[in-house]
């Protein structure tokens, strides 16, 4: 590790002033040799590396979105060489260098503040070891080693022997206790932060080696933090809690205002502006209008979370436009009229379904109403009904009786004595 640090040896001056103007500043309000003072200047470091690595973190924001948006064309790749992995990883490699994408970008913030990280190792390992490295002059390194972060040295490590430790005014047990205690929340930062990565913020309907890489490292850094903390300094182990803290913080406002597409987060984020824009009748912050504006953009290529957003905005009477921005749809808006039935747009009413009745409704007559006749209901009178005193006439000798129409409505009543129905006539005797 001592080699590893000697080749920033560069920055270890830049570093090394930075902290003794913080510590200046600290030391002023808690004491010169406090750890409180030293501690805080460390963690004030933190934030000002990670501040000025903020457009490096967007930068690997945009390219990992690039990833997003190539899986699509990875997933046809593996179905195309599924059972030929060499050319499957050269089609890849291909696709990257054609669209100008590194699946390693989700490393460059880590990279980017190595070298930070082992200048203030050197710094840290130099006051243990009472040598002055950089700004830090023989009276800030006597102060430096009086400092105690919760009874701990400065500069001590969880394997430190029991007479440096008590050179340092300190006792091993202490030590120990809080070395392990931060490597122990050091690892689990790091878990919890590629965890969320993972579980809320990745398509998983489509697996790339994007995915497999990330899910390796959600378990192979919180190794590497447990494996090499035991021989950080207990200074250099508030630095590396303080950038996790900051890294799991900047994670988790990402995923709630940038989600991935695709993702389960993505699919919280959209409910969430759906209710906000219903509510307001308009799209708050140019945050929330870009996303609008590449869902529009899609098209049919919408994935369901998107396609549901959308729905339920026409639903609500409203239209996103290409622009991001959400308007009124007209067309999709009831008025209601003056006797408070809906009325479309048209101008025309909306038609009513008729409301189902019971059985027993059905059955139920209202008083005094009468039954109404169908075309099966035999009439009580006859329609061409005769008068009853009008004497009937009889045929002539020898003449035939005309026969009845056979109808519904004109059939006349049965005489006694003769069966119902149409009757055949007699013929007439022989003689």
């Amino acid at each position: 590790m001592d080699t590893i640090a000697s080749l920033f040896s560069f920055i270890t001056w830049p570093v090394s002033w930075v902290i003794v103007q913080f510590h200046t500043v600290y030391g002023a309000i808690f004491g010169p040799d406090t750890g409180w003072a030293w501690g805080l200047s460390i963690v004030s470091l933190v934030i000002l590396i990670r501040i000025c690595l903020i457009p490096l973190f967007v930068k690997q924001i945009k390219a990992t979105r690039g990833m997003q948006t190539l899986q699509p064309e990875m997933k046809k790749i593996q179905e195309r060489y599924k059972n030929d992995k060499q050319r499957q990883s050269e089609e890849m490699m291909k696709l990257y260098k054609e669209t100008g994408t590194n699946p390693l970008s989700s490393c460059l913030p880590i990279l980017a503040q190595s070298p930070f990280f082992f200048a203030l190792y050197h710094v840290l390992n130099g006051i243990a070891s009472g040598d002055t490295i950089g700004a830090v002059n023989q009276d800030l390194l006597e102060s430096a080693q009086k400092a105690h972060i919760f009874g701990a040295p400065l500069a001590s490590k969880f394997f430190s022997s029991e007479s440096d430790v008590a050179a340092l005014s300190a006792s091993l047990t202490d030590v120990r206790v809080v070395t392990a205690i931060m490597i122990v929340l050091m690892s689990a930062s790091q878990f919890f932060t590629q965890r969320q990565l993972m579980t809320k913020n990745v398509d998983t309907t489509v697996k790339t080696p994007f995915m497999q890489q990330q899910k390796m490292l959600m378990y192979v850094f919180p190794v590497m933090f447990a494996v090499f903390g035991v021989n950080f300094p207990v200074g250099v182990l508030v630095y590396w809690l303080t950038t996790n803290v900051w890294t799991m913080g900047q994670q988790m406002y990402v995923i709630r205002n940038n989600p991935t597409p695709g993702s389960k987060a993505q699919a919280a984020y959209l409910e969430r502006l759906h209710k906000s824009v219903t509510e307001h009748g308009k799209i708050r912050g140019r945050g929330q209008k870009a996303i609008v504006k590449a869902i529009v953009a899609k098209g049919r290529d919408r994935n369901e979370a998107e396609r549901k957003f959308i729905n339920g905005l026409n639903k609500a009477g409203m239209a996103a436009q290409a622009d991001g921005t959400v308007v009124k749809n007209d067309a999709a808006v009831a008025a209601q009229s003056a006797d408070g039935s809906t009325v479309t747009t048209a101008g025309q009413p909306k038609r009513q379904q008729p409301k189902r009745q019971s059985k027993s409704q059905r059955q139920a007559k209202p008083a005094g109403e009468a039954e109404p006749k169908t075309s099966l209901t035999k009439s009580d009178e006859p329609q061409d009904a005769e008068p009853a005193d009008k004497p009937e006439a009889k045929p002539a000798a020898g003449a035939k009786k005309p026969a009845q129409k056979s109808g519904g409505g004109g059939r006349s009543k049965a005489q006694s004595g003769q069966r119902k129905g149409p009757q055949r006539p007699k013929s007439p005797s022989k003689k």
